[in-house]
């Protein structure tokens, strides 16, 4: 019975993250992608590169105080707005977006 519980649990909880991840990759296409482009690399010169040796070198909570509350990196022309600029964005919906960028962009 444990044994079932647990698989139900394992099963449940992937599906959690898959549905988070797919949320995240929603608000990324609808809110970030016009700057950081669909591979993370930037679509506007100077922005910086969501990659292991660019932003996603940062911590979670750098990053997501960055999304919140909008940043402007050195050398780049235009500063990213709190919320990237979509002010309905929620708590939960910064989370998302950070993990499917982590999950997404990670590995570049």
């Amino acid at each position: 019975m444990r044994l079932l519980l647990a698989c139900v649990c394992l099963l449940l909880g992937g599906q959690a993250l898959a549905d988070g991840l797919e949320a995240g990759k929603s608000i990324y296409e609808q809110t970030c992608i016009a700057c950081h482009g669909p591979d993370g690399k930037g679509a506007i010169p100077g922005i910086e590169q969501l990659t292991e040796k660019g932003a996603l070198a940062k911590s979670d909570e750098t990053l997501f105080a960055s999304i919140k509350d909008g940043s402007h990196s050195s050398g780049a022309a235009i500063s990213m707005p709190a919320k990237g600029g979509n002010p309905s964005l929620t708590d939960g919906d910064i989370e998302a977006v950070l993990a499917f960028i982590r999950q997404r962009f990670g590995s570049q």
